[in-house]
Order: C-alpha cells, then structure tokens, then sequence
C-alpha cells in the first residue's frame, strides 16, 4: 500500500549524494585498433577527467565476463581542454600513441606504454580537436592562442611536430576552426570555419585541401556552406569521398561531395546534426565505403539507423534507447552512448552487421540501484503558444513506488529550462528530474523555440526573440498543464542553467505565472553578457538580441536585472565562483536589486566552481539548498542546508 502524503514532501532515496558516488560522465567515445577509447568525469575526483579504453574482444564473450577497462592517464593528469571554454575532443588515439590536452597548462601530451611526455610546450595557447595522418605521421589541431596583446584569444589549425613539438600554422583568419579531417591517403585534410557574429548552428563553410608537407597545405577549395547554412562533422569514406551534414533543406541532413552539385544521401525531416557547443560530436561514421550507421532525432527522440549511400534508404536499427552520441565505427565495430527513458548513459559496442542483436555495455555512467516502479517517463506533448505557435516539451508527472498524494491536492510544478538556448531536452532517465518527481514535484521539461531537434526554422524562431518567444512557450507550456489539471497553478517554479537561468528570471520579470525561482549561473544583465564574456559567445547575442551597441535599448529592455522590481516571488542563486561564461558579479547584481525590493532571496556561492558544477561536494550543496527553498516557498518541510539561508540587505 502507498502512503498518502503532501506532494513535495515524499521520502527519496534519490538523492545529490547518491548522484555523485554512483556516477561518472561518458564522452567523446572512439574505436581504434581494437580498442574503445572513451573520456570519464568523475565528481569524486572533483570533476577529473580520465582517458579509459576497453579492448573491443568484450563483444565476442559472455556479457558477464569483468573486463577491467585500463586508464591510459596516471592520477596527476586531467584530459580537459578550455579551447571556446566548453572544449571537447580532448583526447585522440593513434599509432604513435594517444595524444590529449591536461587541463592544467592546456598543453598537449603523449601517453604510450604507461608513461606521458609532453609534446607542446607553448604557453598562452590551448590545444583542441586532433586529427592523425599515419602515412604523413602529421598531428593537426585547433589552437586558440590567449595574450595580453589581443584584443581576443586567436584561434588557428595547426600542424604539431610531435617529435620537436614545433607548432606551424596551417590556416588562420577565421575566427573559430573545428573539425579538421585527414582523407584516408592522408594527402587532402577538410575542416569546419566561421567568423563573428555567427555560431557554427548559424553559418559554417567546409573547406579541403592538398597536404603539401607536413606544415603547409595546397589548393584550398571550399566545399560546402555560407550564409544561413550550418554543415556539421565532415567525413571521409573509406574511398576518399567527402560527406557532411547541411541544415540548408531546414533539416540537418547527410550529403555527399561530388564533382558536379553536392547530393543529399538520405532525405528525411529529421535532424542527423547537432549544435557544436563542444568539439567532436559526432553522429555518424562508415561501416563501409558504401554504408553509414548514424543517429538521427526527431522531437527529442533519436533513432539509430543504417544508410545506404548508393541508394539513399535508411534502415533503422532497433534498439530501445532515445538518444545517442559518439556514433563511431571501426573494423566491423559500432560504439555510441546512448541511454533511455528508463536506463542511465552507457557505452555501447554493437557488430557492424548486426547491430540490432550484438549490442555489449562497456561503461555505464551510473551504478544506482533503484527500484524502476520509482522513475517517471516523460510524456512528449506540443501545445499552443503565443500567436497560435506549436510549442513543444516533456511533462514528468510525480512517481514514488511508496508514495500517493492526497486526493485534494495537485502537485507543484517545476519548470525546467535547459541552456544554449539552442539546445535541446531528451526523454533520457536523468536522476536531475528524477530527484524531483520522486519527490513529489511535476517536471516540464521546455524545448522552447529556439532548441534543437524541430528543424531550422524553429532553431531560428527565437533569433531577436531571445527572452520573449522562450518565456512565452514556457508561460503557455504551464497554462496548458494547468488547463489539463496536471499541476498546482499556485505552486509552479522555475529553474534554468546558464541560458536557462536568463529564461527563468525573465519569466519572472515579465510574468506572474510563477510562485519561485531557481537561477544555477545564469544570466542577468545582457549588456553585461555581451561586453563581458568568452570568445566563442562574444557575438552570440546578435542573432538572439540585436547587434550590440547600436541595439543597447534593447538589451537593457530584455535583461532581468533591468526588471527585478517586476519580480515579486523568491529567488535563489548558484553561482560558480570561477565562472568565465556568466561572472558571478552578474547573480551579485540581480541579488542587490531584490534585496532592496524586501523579497527572500538565498544565494549559493561555490569555490572552484566554473560555469556548471563538476565536484561532488558542489553538486549535493546545490541540490540540498534548492530542495530547501522550494520547501520553505511552498510550505513543507525539508532538511536545512548547512550554510543556505534567505539573506537579506
């Protein structure tokens, strides 16, 4: 028998602490010469990356056989690179050995047979996104040089001598270089550009060359790309044709490089591109010359499929997972992590010719042991917002196996903004939903316009928009709810990271369908956002707000800290106090202005915390102080916090 209790107020085993000893983050998985080489970070080890690799002979035993994966980097070694500041593809095996960025001098290094050597030693400059040539024995890389003398970090491809750690530019001028490419001769090498203001999901150009030595190239040709056309992960067939993946039909879609006009491979209204917010994604790769295996989404679900490049037809793969990353493949070989609405992220090897009955876990991102009957799945709705727009998320309803709510009582409401903003939400398992509604709380989890997952045009919807089309699908999103008698209309919160942050304080601001708030580093003043932040978003704003300075009315009109005195609800801040991204100065601001407004606001600064929390001692403050302001705003108990309170002037 469940037990009738207040909503918010049920007992969880799903807790922060549980979260943090219980999991790791899998990324940037890749096969080579029989082994899956993936990145972990570990919370334990406040937030430590570590270079792991798994011989791929695993697919051919027992699934319960223990093969213990090997860590290629000793425990002094962090694999973090800061090039854009979010970095990604940190790390790339090869002949020579594998070769990875530490986070503490940004400098790249060589482990090989148990030992590490350092390759660059180049200081002021960050190293990102190799790519290996064997017949040229040639490293390139993306380098983003720092100086007092420029006005902003210089980024670059470069040829690295791995033997003198001589560095040699290969291109400059462009602002951002990514995803540089050997052909499998080695003699073209391709590559991702783009300048200011635009972001790669804006407008990208695909470029090759011929590999004239190992410091020059020949022959630079443009590809693909330009105005308005965003092209993600170029890639070489094994018969040296040159894929990549165009936005320009509206839909992220799989092209070939041809002599005459470039082909679409597969034509679908589905999305086989992501945004690049950190290096190395990747969605697809060659079985073989003629035959791709890819992901693709459609509405914040994906799919894993198998194209036929000769013929275009694709042929789903089937497996029960709702997201993928890290499609990879080599010699008969996929890997990808994937997890679902009911399983954790997990690396996954699957045979190449079968994939849909091979599949083996390699790694799994978590270990809790939680009865399944606790997790609830996301139901995906679309409703009407502003001006009759179709908006989209997903609603998770409270579920706890010895738990019901009073019969006259609906649950409070959490609604959750994910950052970008072009990003997207997933009908994953995610234990950050899962501590909610295991709670007692509903979750909406908003994939306003602008995210990623719905074509184009609904990622350029929110372009100057940028704190009003968000606001009101999230606005719409809980009237809908309401309108449905899922949630409590009197107890709905708002919660966002980063960007996310931006869109729940203006919620706030420009609505009163809120009761509470929750802002993890996020933005409050966009003038401040544009004169203050990194490279890679230094001009982010112009497509979201306007061009800036000549827009500045507007962005002084959009900010919340311009617009604290229309908040008349709590608010609490977690800030980073090493965040680059969003300074905590700007969380101080809009603190200021509400204390002087006389509202309970509490704050959470943490030490050693950039922009997102990676330590474990960080992330159960934070899920401890939010659970207890939530309590104290809506009128239930919860466990004091140590050292979280409302503050006042």
């Amino acid at each position: 028998m469940k037990k009738a209790a207040r909503f918010g107020t049920w007992s969880s085993a799903i807790t922060a602490e549980l979260m943090c000893s219980s999991s790791v983050g899998i990324s940037h998985a890749r096969l080579f010469d029989g082994d899956v080489y993936w990145l972990e970070s570990r919370p334990e080890e406040q937030g430590r990356s570590v270079i792991v690799k798994q011989s791929v002979a695993v697919l051919s035993q027992d699934q319960k056989v223990d093969t213990t994966p090997v860590e290629v980097i000793p425990t002094q070694f962090n694999c973090r690179t800061q090039v854009h500041e979010y970095g990604g593809a940190s790390f790339l095996p090869t002949e020579e050995g594998v070769f990875f960025v530490n986070q503490a001098d940004q400098q790249v290094y060589k482990a090989k047979d148990g030992s590490v050597d350092a390759v660059t030693n180049v200081p002021g400059t960050r190293f990102a996104d190799f790519a290996y040539s064997p017949q040229r024995q040639m490293l390139v890389a993306i380098a983003e040089t720092h100086g007092a003398d420029l006005k902003e970090p210089r980024n670059s491809l470069v040829a690295i001598n791995t033997d003198t750690g001589q560095v040699s530019t290969l291109q400059e001028g462009q602002d951002f270089y990514a995803s540089a490419g050997f052909s499998p001769d080695g003699n073209q090498l391709c590559w991702l550009s783009w300048m200011h203001p635009d972001m790669p999901w804006d407008s990208t150009e695909l470029f090759k060359a011929n590999v004239a030595n190992k410091d020059s190239l020949t022959s630079v040709v443009k590809v693909a790309g330009g105005e308005a056309e965003s092209i993600f992960q170029p890639e070489w067939s094994s018969g040296g044709e040159l894929y990549y993946v165009s936005d320009r039909s509206n839909w992220w879609n799989i092209y070939r490089d041809t002599a005459d006009a470039d082909q679409p491979v597969c034509v679908m209204d589905a999305e086989f591109g992501m945004p690049q917010w950190v290096f190395g994604m990747r969605r697809y790769s060659f079985v073989d010359q003629h035959t791709i295996v890819t992901s693709y989404g459609r509405a914040g679900t994906d799919a894993l499929a198998l194209i036929d490049v000769r013929t275009g037809k694709h042929t789903d793969v089937a497996r029960p997972h709702s997201s993928y990353q890290s499609v990879h493949c080599d010699d008969g070989v996929i890997c990808y992590i994937a997890q679902s609405p009911t399983t954790f992220s997990c690396l996954y090897l699957a045979a190449a010719n079968a994939p849909e009955n091979s599949e083996v876990i390699v790694s799994r991102s978590s270990t809790v042991d939680i009865d399944p009957s606790n997790y609830s799945q996301g139901v995906s709705i679309s409703y009407p917002s502003a001006g009759g727009v179709e908006a989209h998320g997903f609603f998770y309803p409270p579920v706890n196996a010895g738990y019901e709510g009073l019969n006259d009582e609906l649950p409070p409401l959490i609604v959750m903004i994910h950052g970008g903003p072009t990003s997207s939400t997933q009908n994953d398992l995610s234990l950050k939903i899962q501590f909610w509604t295991n709670r007692g709380f509903a979750v909406f989890d908003s994939n306003y316009r602008g995210s990623t997952g719905f074509g184009r045009k609904y990622r350029d919807a929110l372009k100057t928009k940028w704190g009003v089309a968000d606001v009101e699908d999230c606005d719409y999103g809980v009237r809908y709810l309401v309108s449905q008698q899922l949630v409590d209309q009197n107890r709905v919160a708002i919660r966002g990271g980063s960007a996310g942050g931006f869109t729940a304080l203006a919620a706030l601001a420009f609505t009163d369908t809120f009761k509470a708030g929750a802002s993890l580093y996020g933005v409050t003043d966009l003038t401040a956002l544009a004169t203050d932040t990194h490279k890679f978003e230094s001009r982010y704003l112009d497509s979201l707000i306007g061009a800036y300075p000549e827009e500045k009315a507007l962005y002084e009109s959009r900010s919340p800290i311009n617009h604290a005195d229309s908040i008349n609800c709590p608010v609490i801040f977690l800030q980073g106090l090493e965040d680059k991204v969003v300074p905590p100065s700007q969380a101080e601001m809009m603190i200021d202005v509400l204390l002087k407004k006389k509202l309970k606001v509490a704050y959470l600064p943490l030490e050693g915390e950039g922009h997102g929390f990676r330590q474990s001692e960080s992330i159960i403050k934070a899920f401890g102080a939010e659970l207890w302001f939530y309590g104290e705003v809506f009128g239930f108990d919860t466990e004091d916090v140590e050292g979280v309170g409302f503050i006042s002037s």
